[in-house]
């Protein structure tokens, strides 16, 4: 266990399908399974402010909390990946203006009631995760509500990390960043080591650039880094496109990588998922060129 409590460099939680069995983990698979598997579909949005709580593989027992619409999502990237479909209504910064975000009060009110209600049940969860309908951070008082939700877990479920689950392009702000380090865990996605890859994979809505994140990464501390790689129209799992990558998770020192795969079907049915061999064979890139603990999943 990291000192935030989030699983790292362990065992993977996948299941090893018996074409991932034969590859060599040091050697990214040579003819990854194409397409997607059947199963994969997209994920709805989530209709209110606190939702679950829900198994995480990552993060244990966790009570869900969305700052954005619920109509729609609201982020500042359009990734080919996302399991909530393309990015209809996208923001830059801080929407202080939008009218479609829940006030402090109501998220307030929505956070002790489950908290009440768990406790009540005699329930616990393992953590408080603010992610939800897009990017969180575009939330404008995300400190205001990290207070909130830090003084409704010490009364009700003390025991809870206070965790968020971000894309990572808001990282240049000072302000978020003071906000994002009241927090305990700090899940921080970064699937690109060049500008090209990170353009053709997340889109960003506005002249958001690779090397922005990297800096701001870079000042905040204990971050997990979560990296999702992909094959087809884009890739990001490449020996070329994984070494510049672990070049810049070296130079952004986190606490921990959690690298995956398509979980959810993409935005784009043109990519696919890679398989658990190539994962592994990343991972152990990681751990020898970065000297960095990686859980795959």
């Amino acid at each position: 266990m990291s000192p935030s409590g989030v699983k790292l460099d362990g065992a993977s939680k996948r299941h090893v399908r018996p074409s991932d069995a034969t590859d060599h983990p040091r050697h990214p698979a040579s003819q990854p399974p194409a397409g997607r598997p059947p199963s994969l579909r997209k994920l709805s949005l989530q209709t209110g402010i606190v939702y679950g709580p829900v198994e995480s593989r990552r993060l244990g027992l966790s009570l869900g909390i969305n700052l954005l619409p619920t109509s729609y999502k609201l982020c500042s990237f359009n990734c080919v990946y996302c399991q909530y479909g393309w990015t209809k209504k996208g923001a830059l910064a801080s929407t202080q203006g939008l009218a479609d975000l829940p006030s402090l009060d109501a998220i307030a009110t929505a956070i002790e009631a489950a908290l009440v209600q768990l406790s009540s049940a005699g329930k616990t969860v393992e953590s408080i995760t603010i992610c939800g309908n897009g990017e969180p951070t575009l939330y404008p008082d995300l400190g205001a509500v990290i207070e909130i939700a830090k003084q409704a877990r010490d009364q009700y479920q003390p025991q809870a990390r206070l965790a968020i689950l971000s894309n990572s392009s808001t990282v240049g702000n000072k302000t978020v960043r003071d906000a994002l380090e009241m927090l305990d865990i700090k899940v921080m996605k970064f699937d690109a080591g060049s500008e090209e890859i990170f353009q053709q994979l997340n889109h960003p809505r506005a002249p958001i650039y690779m090397g922005d994140i990297v800096t701001g990464l870079k000042e905040l501390k204990n971050i997990i880094l979560q990296s999702l790689f992909v094959q087809g129209r884009v890739t990001n799992a490449d020996p070329d496109s994984v070494g510049l990558w672990v070049e810049k998770v070296r130079e952004i020192r986190p606490l921990g990588v959690q690298v995956y795969t398509l979980e959810r079907e993409p935005a784009d049915e043109r990519i696919g998922n890679v398989s658990l061999a190539t994962l592994q064979w990343i991972a152990e890139e990681v751990r020898w060129r970065a000297g960095v603990p990686v859980d795959v999943f």
